[in-house]
């Protein structure tokens, strides 16, 4: 009887349940996360170790062929340090070929499965490959519980409140939810930075997804372009949270476009509610500098003036 009322009052919050093959693919994505923070960290040890014995790369980027090939050249002085860097790059060595298998585990799977049109629809989007995409897929799971305007609150990527009566005061974003799909969702942003010209690797992606999913995947990527290089001028901090806020919220709302109104317009014509919130944090922003900073920037490279 207590539930019959709390239904009838929409009391009930609904649930998506995990089904066994969702929750397999998402202990996948999680041990190739796992994997990549052990291959982070067998790399600083190896380079730290080098680096107390006085030996420093500089022969461009780091951890490809070229490093790989000067490593094998090196050969300290004792046995003891020998010994250490031989177990230190063996287990880089190692960490490397798990990860490997990982991701190709996961292509294999994002291929051919239950995610495999969600995945090829996000692939329109600059910054998502497979990998990705598929990261995302099986993160956010039921992409249909979700609109252009909460999908930014359940990966933490809208400002946190501090408001009492009349007076409205917003701080850093809230980091809440998963934190996985939230890194994704800043890193993939990086890559809206550049011109946006379609390559051919765009294309390929295109050829695998939906016609409309193409369409709405180049008016994105443009839009998050102009974000990057024309809404905040010289204070790229800003523009990097309004990508990857709007990137979320533009997504879901590609899936549901048959059925229900479409997300955020692409024109530029008429904001949507997170570029209102955009335009209070950038105000927000010149007004007081040093809060600024952390609320609109995770790991921000640029700090603001």
């Amino acid at each position: 009887m207590h539930l019959s009322k709390l239904l009838r009052l929409d009391e009930i919050t609904p649930v998506t349940v995990p089904t066994v093959e969702q929750e397999a693919a998402r202990d996948l994505v999680r041990a190739c996360e796992d994997c990549r923070g052990d291959l982070m960290r067998a790399r600083h040890r190896l380079s730290k170790l080098l680096l107390r014995h006085g030996i420093v790369y500089d022969g461009g980027q780091a951890w490809t062929n070229p490093h790989d090939a000067w490593l094998r050249r090196q050969h300290l002085e004792t046995l003891g340090a020998r010994l250490a860097f031989d177990a230190e790059y063996e287990a880089v060595l190692s960490v490397k070929a798990r990860r490997d298998r990982l991701d190709r585990a996961i292509e294999e799977l994002a291929a051919d499965s239950e995610f495999t049109p969600l995945v090829r629809r996000l692939g329109c989007l600059r910054g998502i490959s497979t990998l990705t995409g598929f990261g995302l897929a099986v993160k956010i799971g039921d992409w249909d519980r979700f609109t252009g305007n909460t999908i930014g609150s359940f990966v933490g990527l809208v400002p946190s409140e501090f408001s009492s009566g009349a007076a409205r005061s917003q701080g850093p974003i809230t980091k809440t939810g998963n934190g996985h799909a939230r890194r994704l969702l800043v890193e993939a942003a990086w890559h809206h930075r550049p011109a946006y010209r379609v390559g051919a690797v765009m294309r390929g992606r295109w050829d695998q997804a939906p016609t409309a999913a193409r369409a709405r995947g180049d008016l994105g990527n443009r839009r998050l372009h102009h974000r990057w290089v024309t809404s905040c001028g010289t204070q790229p901090a800003h523009i990097r949270l309004t990508a990857r806020r709007e990137r979320h919220a533009h997504r879901p709302a590609r899936r549901r476009s048959k059925r229900r109104r479409p997300g955020p317009s692409l024109d530029g014509a008429s904001p949507c509610h997170l570029t209102g919130n955009y335009l209070h944090i950038s105000c927000y922003g010149r007004s007081r500098p040093d809060r600024s900073v952390s609320a609109a920037s995770e790991g921000s490279r640029t700090p603001l003036p």
